[in-house]
């Protein structure tokens, strides 16, 4: 009998676009506002394009996971970001090979 899966509280934030001044302090400062804790970050500029993925504890966050994605993603297409937010779980099933 396989026991049942406990539920991650961990969603994947993908940020894509220009590379500007201020872009991971933006990000950063609005995860902070709503108590989102960020697990690990990797970011990276080719060839003048920026891209970084976070993976962070939603547990704590004031703020359910649509309202935070939707926030961020409004907020990014102002600066000329994409962004986008999954919980791990969509993630990781979209990524399966």
């Amino acid at each position: 009998m396989a026991l049942p899966r406990e539920e991650s509280n961990r969603a994947i934030i993908t940020v894509l676009g220009r590379d500007q001044i201020g872009i991971i302090a933006w990000v950063t400062g609005r995860l902070a506002e709503y108590s989102v804790n960020i697990l690990d970050i990797s970011q990276t500029i080719v060839s003048g394009f920026f891209t970084m993925i976070m993976v962070v504890d939603i547990n704590p966050t004031n703020l359910e996971l649509v309202a935070l994605s939707r926030m961020l993603e409004d907020e990014g297409k102002e600066k000329g970001l994409q962004v986008k937010v999954q919980h791990e779980d969509i993630f990781a099933f979209m990524h399966r090979i």
